[in-house]
């Protein structure tokens, strides 16, 4: 008999708002929380807006010495696993340890504690030899990005596969797809999977500014992130974190689950092309869409709504405006797309998860995140981004959303509403 993934628990630390409530208000609302840098000083840098979570750990149940021990990022994902699995229903003693696994994906790792730590051990870049004396006892836990998933383990003391996936601008979708297949195959019946990133850092910022891949439009921060506008000019860093309770359809049902949606198709590729350009016919990602659709039984027509990448990038919108028409067809015309980038900024490994988390809830409370900031649309961008307003989507059950990072790599997945659920 073939297993299906389906989502049981949602948790979430996202700009505006930590907890799926909040988060869901503000991309319904429109809202935006872009905003000038605080975590530090950014005037140095050509983009000094972001997307920040205001984010306590002590107010959300961590201990001293989590707080010590952890990464933000690291922070972000514990505390997210943990809404998640209250979700659900479960309790960490209600699993068995040994068939739960861990996926969570990340880019940047602990970026933020390993460049404060190292300017701390180098006496602010002034020593070539730092100084180990003045090393924290966890640095080596901020050099390795699987520190995250195993402070995840431990906070749900799962004893299954346990991994970080790593690619990039699609490692939160890509985590998920890796979750899911270790369902599908047997390996797991639950998994907590997701991502978490928390790259607002000087280390970062310059990394982007190199590239001017980010905004300069740092006059209007609440409304610097447009998607799919002409007036457009680079994406905003963001921060944050989604993590599932992800659960063998039958095994969920049976002990009377709330199921958000199925995870019925997910496919990768890779274009093989450029570390940071794309080819502008969509090709390669229209063939992870048509894979997943494949996968999930579910022709173009079907397709009720895509949570697209949207990054707010001129080459990356037209590529996936081109990948949607190739791969839904003339339905792409009838097809409603938003980009929640516009409203929680890009947060590199998280988006893809905090994406997924619009696409459950839109499926749950049948409504589409609108595209904010859209006034002015790219006459190349010609589908319906839904501007502004978010849309009533009463019945909504089939959702497909994307991803797209930088070497090349390109994800789709496909979710499915309750009602709909293994026809596969």
């Amino acid at each position: 008999m073939s297993r299906t993934a389906v989502i049981t628990g949602i948790g979430v630390v996202a700009p505006g708002g930590v907890g799926v409530k909040p988060f869901w208000d503000l991309l319904v609302s429109g809202r935006t929380a872009t905003r000038t840098i605080t975590h530090f000083d950014a005037s140095p840098f050509r983009s000094t807006v972001a997307a920040e979570c205001d984010f306590d750990g002590v107010a959300e149940g961590l201990t001293p010495q989590e707080l010590r021990r952890m990464d933000r990022a690291a922070q972000f994902a514990v505390v997210s696993a943990r809404q998640a699995l209250a979700d659900s229903g479960l309790a960490p003693q209600e699993l068995d340890p040994f068939r739960t696994g861990v996926a969570i994906g990340s880019a940047v790792g602990c970026t933020t504690s390993l460049e404060r730590e190292y300017v701390v051990v180098s006496d602010g870049g002034r020593e070539w030899h730092v100084d180990p004396d003045y090393a924290v006892p966890h640095l080596y836990d901020y050099y390795v990005p699987s520190s995250i998933a195993a402070e995840v383990g431990w906070a749900v003391e799962a004893q299954g596969p346990c991994t970080v996936v790593s690619t990039g601008c699609t490692s939160g979708l890509d985590a998920v797809g890796h979750a899911v297949r270790l369902i599908e195959e047997g390996s797991a019946d639950t998994m907590i999977a997701g991502a978490s990133d928390a790259p607002i850092s000087p280390i970062t910022l310059a990394c982007f500014d190199a590239i001017r891949a980010t905004t300069p439009r740092n006059d209007e921060p609440a409304t610097a992130s447009r998607p799919f506008d002409n007036t457009r000019n680079g994406f905003v860093l963001g921060e944050g974190s989604a993590v599932f309770v992800l659960e063998e359809r039958e095994r969920a049902l049976a002990r009377g689950a709330h199921v958000y949606a199925a995870i019925e198709g997910f496919a990768s590729r890779c274009n093989a092309f450029h570390m940071t350009g794309l080819r502008p016919d969509g090709k390669e990602m229209a063939a992870a869409i048509s894979a997943a659709l494949d996968e999930a039984r579910v022709a173009p027509d079907e397709v009720g709504y895509v949570n697209a990448h949207g990054s707010s990038t001129r080459q990356n919108d037209r590529h996936e405006t081109a990948a949607f028409k190739r791969a839904l067809g003339d339905s792409a015309y009838r097809t409603p797309v938003s980009s929640i980038k516009s409203m929680i900024g890009h947060s590199l490994g998280a988006i893809g998860s905090l994406e997924i988390a619009a696409c459950a809830l839109a499926i749950e409370h049948g409504a589409i995140p609108p595209t904010a900031n859209l006034h002015e649309p790219d006459p190349e961008c010609d589908l319906d981004y839904v501007p502004l307003v978010a849309r009533n989507a009463a019945g909504l059950d089939t959702v497909l959303t994307v991803g797209s990072g930088f070497g090349g790599f390109q994800s789709a997945m496909v979710l499915t509403g309750p009602r709909r659920a293994g026809r596969r």
